[in-house]
């Protein structure tokens, strides 16, 4: 039987879940939630997608994110991806890492996405173990949460330079300077009244989150699709995240780099080569950035990590780094 079209257009905001298999945790520890947040990062920037907001949890994930380009499943291919190299590498497994495809919900109204924002980042505190705790108790503990985007919201950390704040900040009116304490009380009042009504429409449709008027244009989108396409979809994520070769995935850098291997051992001023070496290494490859240093002949991890933190800074407006990259991500994975 084949699966559902999944929803694609420019601009659309989306509600997006990531669930382990069979259940299963997706984290581990420390390690796994900051590589997870920095795959997100990176992900965000080479598709650019706008991340509004996300919170990590031990079996799944929630984003909410915006695709000016269209591109939610290539965005999510890669992160998923990405993700279940390093995952499987480390903790020594194979196969699916992820509980079959993603969950992905258009929301299309403002009010819904402000409502869909206090339920994302009330998640952490409505596992089981505080549902008795007091209200005073969870507020302190969601406050303290740190896998989420909720605490640089409110100000108590630092933003972070790969979500976007100012749509749902916005909703939150003038003056701008109180929008973050606005926000906060905003979400901290549903610890103990959350949205009935609201978890219902959500739960009605894995469509749309919003109102009848967008149940019905989302529906007869899905409608225009599924007459016009006949074609397989998503056949991307049938596939095991797998670790590559080293020798393959350099074979495809010097390809589409149009170098020798040997190249990418000789040090060039204002050059990305070893920077994109470097970078698919990492990503195809799972190896650490110690790893990664062996291969290239660079000194320690922490070469690598400059190089890879000197690509990241160039990517957003460098076309042609953003366009040497997605040319090695297609070859790299066509063939898996």
């Amino acid at each position: 039987m084949a699966r559902p079209l999944r929803l694609e257009y420019e601009g659309a905001v989306y509600h997006v879940t990531i669930r382990g298999n069979q259940r299963g945790n997706i984290f581990q520890d420390t390690g796994d939630r900051e590589q997870f947040i920095g795959k997100l990062a990176e992900s965000v920037q080479r598709y650019e997608i706008r991340l509004y907001l996300f919170t990590l949890m031990t079996n799944h994930a929630h984003l909410i994110l915006e695709t000016p380009r269209g591109n939610l499943s290539q965005f999510m291919h890669r992160l998923q991806t990405a993700y279940t190299v390093f995952y499987n590498r480390k903790h020594r497994q194979s196969g699916h890492l992820m509980q079959g495809r993603f969950g992905s919900s258009v929301v299309d109204e403002d009010e819904y996405i402000l409502k869909l924002s206090r339920y994302v980042h009330l998640n952490p505190v409505f596992v089981k173990a505080y549902q008795k705790k007091s209200v005073k108790e969870r507020i302190a503990l969601l406050r303290e949460y740190p896998w989420s985007s909720y605490r640089s919201y409110i100000g108590h950390t630092q933003r972070l330079d790969f979500v976007d704040y100012a749509p749902i900040l916005e909703m939150m009116g003038r003056p701008k300077h109180k929008q973050a304490s606005i926000y906060r009380r905003f979400i901290e009042s549903g610890i103990s009244d959350i949205d009935a009504a609201f978890i219902e429409t959500k739960e009605r449709s894995s469509l749309c989150l919003g109102s009848e008027d967008c149940h019905n244009r989302m529906k007869k989108l899905y409608e225009e699709m599924v007459a016009k396409q006949k074609i397989k979809e998503d056949i991307s994520f049938r596939r095991k995240g797998r670790v590559r070769s080293v020798d393959d995935v350099l074979a495809v850098v010097c390809q589409v780099l149009e170098i020798d291997r040997e190249a990418l051992q000789v040090r060039q001023r204002n050059s990305f080569l070893r920077a994109i070496a470097s970078k698919a290494l990492c990503d195809y490859c799972g190896l650490t950035q110690r790893q990664v240093a062996e291969v290239l002949g660079l000194r320690t991890g922490v070469a690598v990590s400059c190089q890879l933190r000197k690509l990241g800074s160039h990517l957003k407006t460098n076309k042609e780094l953003r366009r040497q990259l997605n040319v090695i991500d297609k070859q790299v994975n066509c063939n898996y």
